[in-house]
Formats: C-alpha cells, structure tokens, sequence
C-alpha cells in the first residue's frame, strides 16, 4: 500500500513535470531602446521589416508628434522617421500595398514604397481608434476603445459594424471571421455579425491578438504587462505577469521563426521573444 501510495506520487510528479514542460515559454532575444511611446509593431513578409507606431505624448492628444518607424527583424534601426506628423498612431495593418494605421478619430493610409500618407480617413463620432485589421477583400474593420465600437471602411468610406462591444481593442481577421478583444473577453464575429465569446477571464482588458500555429491559437497582450496563449478550444495559460515592470502593447509576431515582438509603451522600447515549448 505505501509503495503503491509512493508510485503513484511519483508518477503524478513525472506527469506534472511533462505537463510543465509542454507549456509555451518566451525567450527574451533583443530590446531596441529608445523608440518614443511604441504602441504596436507589425512585421511584413513582403519587405522583411518590423512597422512601429509611435505615439510620442499623450496617446489621445492630437500633437502632430507620432510617426511610424522600420526596424529590422535582429532588431536595429532601419529608418526611425519613416512617417511624421501623426498624432497617436496606434494600431496597424496591410493589404496589398497599403498601410492602415489606427490615430486617434482618424485613419491613415500610408504606401508601403514611398512612406507617403496618401488619406487621413476621419471616423464618425470617434474617440479613440485603437486597433485595425483587413480582411482578403481589403475590407478594413477598426475598433474605438472609449465608445465601444468596430467600424467597417470600404473604399474609404467608414460605417459603424457593431456597437455594444465595451473596451473593444485587438482585432485580427482569420479564415473570414473577425476575432476581437472586447475587456476581458475574446469574441469571435461571423459576417452577419453574430458573436460567439470563445473566452472570457483575462486579468486586464486585451490589447493585442495575434493567431499563432495553424490550430485556431491565439497570443493576447494585456497592457498593464500580461501576455497570454489561448488555445481554440478557449483554455488559455498566462505566458508573462511584468505588471509594474513594463507595459505589454499591441504586439506582432514573424510566423516563420515564432518570434513576437512586444512593444513596452512607457518603457520607450521594443522586445523580442521567442515563442517555444
């Protein structure tokens, strides 16, 4: 009996310590420092360069400080000016040869070859743009953090998607369907709008959502310094707590090396982690 009693303890052991073992963990790589206000970064395959926004102040104060800047995917500056004059740029995304970036009541639209900002898209009654996201079609889908809204945009032209949708931040388009952080929730918004909660629970409102794997995964950033790895089936286990350390923002990730770059706000930098068991 006490052998039995003395296996079977071991054996639980042995089983937690694999199932600690299979758990994701992030490897810190490099930290560029000295970068004003980082918000979100955003790599790109077809030019190989991490896009950085830079809020620079106050990120609701319309100052003409913010900007874009490139980094190279080891980390070093590529060009810390690529884009000026903006506000509070926060988040971005691409399609075909366009960069939408999220600032303030607006919406830039920036070419990827030159830097140029080509529209300045104003947003009915916004208050807070945080973050974009574009489907195959080139649809574009913002969330407005303050009013709880996500709009749509077509063409320009911006019109009002869902309302009701409290805190809502991250967003990311996969396989057709809209993913959106909404506080502590992760919602999952089919083309007629339905909302399915596929997760509730994380311990500050989500920041940045970013699909990892090829199994419905997702990464979830919490501002106040939580990262987060949910599972499809909804399950999630906390990756990193810096909370009082640093602020974990909108981050992005380079699919192919699963390295994630995390921008730390009021630490005035960028770190990059890898993404490994």
């Amino acid at each position: 009996m006490t052998v039995a009693c003395g296996q079977r303890q071991q054996q639980e052991q042995q089983d937690g310590q694999e199932e600690q073992e299979l758990q994701w963990q992030l490897k810190e790589v490099w930290e560029t420092k000295d970068l004003p206000t980082p918000e979100s970064v955003l790599y790109h395959e077809g030019n190989d360069v991490l896009y950085v926004s830079l809020i620079d102040g106050d990120g609701a104060e319309k100052d003409g400080k913010g900007g874009v800047a490139l980094l190279n995917l080891d980390g070093s500056v590529k060009d810390q000016n690529w884009v000026t004059g903006m506000n509070a740029p926060k988040g971005m995304a691409i399609h075909e040869n366009l960069l939408y970036v999220a600032d303030i009541t607006a919406v830039a639209v920036i070419d990827l070859e030159t830097g140029d900002v080509l529209h300045e898209i104003e947003f009915p009654d916004a208050v807070f743009l945080n973050d974009v996201t574009v489907n195959a079609d080139g649809i574009v889908y913002v969330s407005d953090t303050r009013t709880g809204t996500i709009y749509q945009m077509q063409n320009n032209q911006p019109t009002v998607f869902l309302k009701d949708a409290p805190n809502a931040n991250g967003l990311k388009v996969v396989d057709g369907n809209l993913y959106a952080l909404i506080g502590p929730e992760l919602w999952k918004i089919d083309a007629d709008k339905n909302s399915t909660v596929i997760t509730k629970g994380f311990e500050l409102g989500g920041d940045g959502l970013e699909p990892v794997g090829d199994k419905g995964d997702f990464l979830v950033t919490c501002w106040g310094g939580l990262v987060y790895y949910v599972k499809a089936d909804g399950s999630f286990e906390k990756l990193m707590d810096v909370q009082g350390e640093m602020n974990t923002a909108d981050l992005g990730i380079h699919p192919g090396s699963n390295t994630i770059y995390i921008p730390t706000f009021n630490s005035n930098s960028v770190k990059a982690f890898k993404l490994e068991k």
